[in-house]
């Protein structure tokens, strides 16, 4: 490969992540309406990012949306425990990790009725993988153990447990569907990806 279509791809790769970060920092304003209006937009950006640039951009936007998250809409238990940052920082990758693995790893004939369970079973077992961490670091650890006893959050602790564990999962489930959607439609307009 010259080195002109390597700053081709590398452009190109640039302005899809600059793209899918506006899409996600757009979509943070309504983070405080509802998780599931902001957490499947993010889930689907970093999704898209493994399979329309590369894993490093994926991995970029999943450092990059908890940050602006914080600045822009943060909840009151982000405000309370701003560890909390770097857990979903960690939760957002290895869903980037995962959906690379996979996609690294398939071995279906495209359009294949084999193909689609496939993407269903992987699909839910990187959205488990990134509850399960979550659940476990933010929900059973960091939540309990830097909330103080005597903060009005400690009423709230079963809803923010719930948020940081099942409701990871749902919007991680929507994010696939989404970018799926997305996909499909970029395929049958003939716009090049890296899942074609």
């Amino acid at each position: 490969m010259n080195t002109k279509m390597k700053k081709s791809i590398a452009t190109r790769e640039i302005a899809i992540t600059a793209i899918l970060l506006a899409i996600c920092i757009v979509s943070q304003v309504y983070k405080n309406i509802s998780v599931y209006i902001t957490g499947p937009v993010i889930n689907a950006c970093i999704i898209l990012a493994i399979y329309t640039t590369n894993l490093t951009c994926a991995l970029g936007l999943c450092v990059i949306t908890p940050i602006t998250a914080y600045f822009i809409a943060a909840s009151p238990v982000m405000m309370a425990v701003p560890g909390i940052v770097p857990f979903i920082i960690l939760g957002n990758c290895i869903l980037a990790v995962s959906v690379w693995f996979f996609k690294e790893k398939n071995s279906c004939e495209k359009g294949s009725v084999s193909e689609k369970i496939s993407a269903i079973v992987k699909s839910v077992l990187c959205a488990v993988a990134k509850a399960a961490f979550m659940g476990v670091t933010i929900s059973v650890w960091l939540l309990p153990t830097f909330i103080p006893q005597g903060s009005p959050l400690r009423g709230k602790m079963n809803v923010f447990q719930l948020t940081f564990s099942v409701t990871q999962f749902i919007t991680a489930l929507i994010g696939f569907v989404y970018a799926y959607a997305v996909l499909t439609a970029l395929r049958h307009s003939h716009i090049g990806t890296e899942a074609d």
